[in-house]
This record gives structure tokens, sequence and C-alpha cells, in this order.
């Protein structure tokens, strides 16, 4: 993205992707110091960055070892730029390598929490560490740094590692064998805003109220006079694209909510009211939950599944921009993470963790372009607009449940009979963390249908019915989460409501799976 896109006044960081599952946690680091940032695929870096012109640069970690044949590298004209890198895990390695030092595959790979000592100040550290102390961090690598470059001096050691951090502060660089971007390290985002703010010199003042006037004037100026079809779920991403397009282009606006048979209780009421009555919004209400669920008919594989709505969605969008004649554009909520997935770094994992996501255009007989005006913001940063935007907290506030809705929470073949029963349960679970007062600790929470039958005895009757599964899961961004410590109390009254209230149900089981760092989904 060149300043076209950015702001020609705003101080900006790069930060170059090797392929890491949490390199976009850097990027929410640096904005929540009040600092643009983008990520950029390791292979596409050295021309991104004359482009994109950076006040100072970050490298991520990444799976690959520095000591293999053909493995990435920063661009060498980095290095001549003047301006302040700060290298993590692999980043710290392929810095260290690149400038003279030396790095070898250590036979002691570490992943998980550890303790360094620090063993010397740094600006880096200022105010945050002091020479002399111990901190947690959390470790992900297999490489190691034997020897320094010239210029560069060991401000934290690790019992395996006489380097794990390094400093050449005549040059602002700085290497970290640790993640600071996760918040299993307890400091780490504190270090990184030293780099971005005192280091790099960047006040933080990148702030949503200014997005906002800046995507609504991009907005005006991509479609013209012409039509815009939006696609409308209820979800927070696609609600506040609905409500900032309708701010930016009004009347050349036309949205579209396809009622596919796979949303929650009372979701369709709720957004046919809200965007058609309250916001006076454009809107065609498609009842087309007979269509999707006949096509899903049979299909137990999550990809054909997700596959098949997709090219159902397109295809009623397709029929219904023909029937208000015709559109110019179609609108979606693609996010940053999903841009980031979409041409991330081929040799790292997050290509193949995520795969649902929604980039990289439309087939060519849609005759439309894309509007994406969320492109550039993580989830969170979705719903500080939404309020900046106005919209009810029952709407910014509600917890994501991705397309295919649902879908996604039957694993197995969906049938209406699941979604009926599914959609009950979840009702109740909801309900039930809603009048304990649990819905705003929790990220995202939801039920699951298995796609097994127990037998159980309910009364004097022996049953043969489903288990349903609960998920709850706290997180910051949506890209790392842990489990939602229920009390024991709530859990069976809440199992015992489904079981009793669902007709369908005999067994309730919770999940506790936690996966740090990391995105947990069931499909």
């Amino acid at each position: 993205m060149t300043d076209e896109k950015t702001n020609k006044n705003t101080d900006k960081i790069l930060i170059i992707d090797f392929g890491s599952q949490v390199t976009q946690l850097i990027a929410r680091r640096v904005r929540e110091a009040g600092v643009y940032c983008e990520i950029v695929p390791c292979q596409s870096a050295a021309e991104m960055l004359e482009d994109f012109a950076p006040k100072g640069v970050i490298l991520s970690g990444g799976p690959a070892s520095v000591t293999g044949l053909d493995t990435p590298r920063a661009p060498e004209a980095l290095f001549s730029m003047n301006i302040p890198v700060l290298g993590i895990c692999y980043g710290q390695m392929t810095l260290s390598a690149q400038l003279g030092g030396d790095v070898e595959q250590s036979d002691h790979h570490e992943f998980g929490r550890a303790f360094v000592d620090i063993k010397d100040d740094c600006d880096l550290f200022d105010g945050v560490w002091a020479k002399g102390e111990r901190h947690e961090v959390w470790m992900s690598h297999g490489d190691r740094v034997n020897a320094l470059a010239e210029g560069f001096r060991p401000v934290a050691v690790r019992e395996n590692a006489s380097f794990a951090a390094f400093a050449d502060e005549s040059r602002h660089y700085y290497g970290l064998m640790f993640h600071p971007e996760v918040t299993h390290t307890p400091d780490g985002a504190k270090l990184l805003n030293n780099f971005v703010t005192k280091i790099c010199g960047i006040t933080g003042t990148w702030s949503m109220s200014a997005f906002r006037e800046k995507k609504i004037a991009e907005v005006r100026a991509q479609v013209g006079e012409g039509r815009v079809i939006c696609g409308l779920s209820g979800g927070v991403d696609s609600s506040v694209v609905a409500v900032l397009l309708n701010e930016a282009i009004g009347e050349q606006l036309t949205c579209v909510f396809v009622d596919h048979g796979l949303m929650r209780e009372n979701e369709a009421e709720e957004v046919v009211s809200m965007f058609g009555e309250h916001y006076d919004i454009n809107l065609v209400h498609v009842d087309a939950a007979d269509l999707f669920l006949g096509k899903l008919a049979g299909v137990d594989d999550p990809e054909k599944k997700r596959k098949i709505i997709g090219a159902t969605f397109i295809e009623v969008f397709e029929a219904e921009a023909k029937k208000i004649g015709g559109a110019d554009f179609l609108a979606q909520g693609t996010l940053y993470p999903d841009v980031i997935e979409s041409v991330s770094f081929s040799g790292g994992p997050s290509v193949t963790i995520k795969s649902h996501h929604n980039v990289g255009g439309l087939p060519d007989r849609m005759n439309m372009d894309l509007v994406e005006p969320l492109r550039e913001l993580f989830k969170d940063e979705v719903r500080v607009l939404g309020r900046e935007l106005g919209l009810p907290e029952s709407f910014v506030g509600r917890h994501p449940f991705p397309g295919p809705g649902l879908a996604r929470r039957i694993p197995g073949a969906v049938t209406r009979e699941k979604c009926d029963i599914l959609r009950k349960a979840d009702t109740i679970y909801l309900d039930e963390i809603r009048s304990n007062g649990l819905y705003d600790a929790i990220w995202q929470a939801f039920a699951v249908l298995l796609p097994v039958k127990t037998v159980g005895v309910m009364g004097d009757d022996r049953t043969y019915d489903y288990v349903c599964a609960l998920r709850a899961v706290t997180a910051t961004d949506g890209m790392t989460a842990d489990y939602y410590p229920f009390p024991h109390e709530f859990l069976g009254r809440t199992a015992t409501r489904i079981i009793n209230e669902v007709r369908g149900v005999n067994r309730v089981v919770y999940d506790v799976t936690s996966k740090p760092p990391g995105t947990i989904e069931w499909e």
C-alpha cells in the first residue's frame, strides 16, 4: 500500500513478515501505541520499503532456520536507509547473520515461557527493564546467535543463550530472541512502544476519527456516481461497512441481507429492524434458507461447505444486482488479517492455518469492483470504528460469528433439524452468559452440535440424542485465545437447561482447549 492510500503526513512502521503465525500481533501492538503500520511478506519487502517510506522496520519471527539454504532475508537496502530496525526471533537471527554475526541451529529448541536476565540498559528497555532484573518472556526458536556482529552488545541473556537480546544504539538496531508481541511476554507491548515512539521518534497520533474521514473520502472518490451493493449479515464487520458506506454515498448503496437459514435466533429480525428501519438504508431481505440448505445437503467436508456457501452467496448477489438494475461495486468487510493471510510469506504457517477468508477478487462474470473500506483494520479496531459511527453496542459489541454461521458449528452434514437444535441450545447458552453478566468478559462464545449421538436416560425414557459442546474464549484481538474459566455452577445450570429445553440433546460438554499463541476454531 503506497502513500496514496495512507496519509502522506503519517509516520509509519513497516513489519516484514517471515512467516510467523503471530506476525499480526506485532501490528496490533504498534497500532495500540497510536502508530500506523502495515505488514509485507518478505518476498515483497524490497519494493515496499521505498514506496512506504517507514520511520522504522520490524523483522518478524518465522519457522525457517537462518542456517538453511535459500531461507529468506531482509532486503539489503534496509541497512542503508538509516532507520531503526527491530528483529524478533527469526528477525533477530537474520539481522545478526546479514550484518556479520554468527548464527547456528541449536540442539536446544525452546517453545514457551522462559526468563531472561537483563545485563545492560538500552533505549529499548528504558523505563521497562533495568540492569540486574529478571523478566518473563515467551520463546519460540530453534536458532541462536553465537557471536555478535560488529557494533552490537548483549543486553539480555538466557541460561542457554548469551544473546537473548542485543543492541547497536549507534545505528538503532535491536534484536530479541523472544516474542514481545504475545501477551505471554508481560512487558512486551511496552518494549514495542519504546521502539516505535522513543527510538523511531513517532508520536502516536493515528486515530479512528481520522481514519473515518479518510475512508469516507476514499469511498466517494472510488465510487463516484456508481452504485454499490453490500452483503449485510448483521455481524460487526458488515454492519460497520454498511453504516460507513451509507454515510459516504447514501442512496447509491443497496444492502442485501441474505437469510441463509444458518443464523442465530432472531438475528434476521434484528438486522431488518436496525438497518432497514432505524438507519433507513436501502435494504433487500432475501429468504434463501431453502436454497442454501439444499445445496449443503449431504456435504460433510468443511472446505466444501465453505465453498458451496461462498458460491451461493455470489449467485444470490448476482440475481439481486440484476433486480436493482445492476451495480458497479460489491462492498464487503475484508479485514487486515484476511489481507495479510492472503499474501503471507509462502513458507509460513499462516497461509494454511486459515483459509476461510474471502480475499482475492470476484469472478469476472460479476463485472463489479470491490469496495473494502475495512481492509486496513483489525477486528477490535472495527469495533472502535463502529462506535465512532454511532452503531449501538448491541451490534458493535456482538461476539464474532463468522460465516457460514451455524454450518461452521455443525461438523459433518448440515440439516434443518440440526440447525434448529443448535440454534435453541446456542440461545440458552448466550442467555445464561448475559444473565450472569459475563458477555463482555468473553470474546467469543458459541455452542457446537457434535456429529455423534449418545445413549442416555431422561426420566423413565431411554434417549439416543446429540452431544452439544460449549465453547467460550477470551482474547484481545481474535488471534490468540484461551478458554473462559466458567464456575462449575454455571456450567451445570446451563447444561441442565439445554438438556431439559432442547429436544435432541442429551449430553453437554465444555471445551477447555488452549493453544497460546494461536487461533482455535471449531469446524
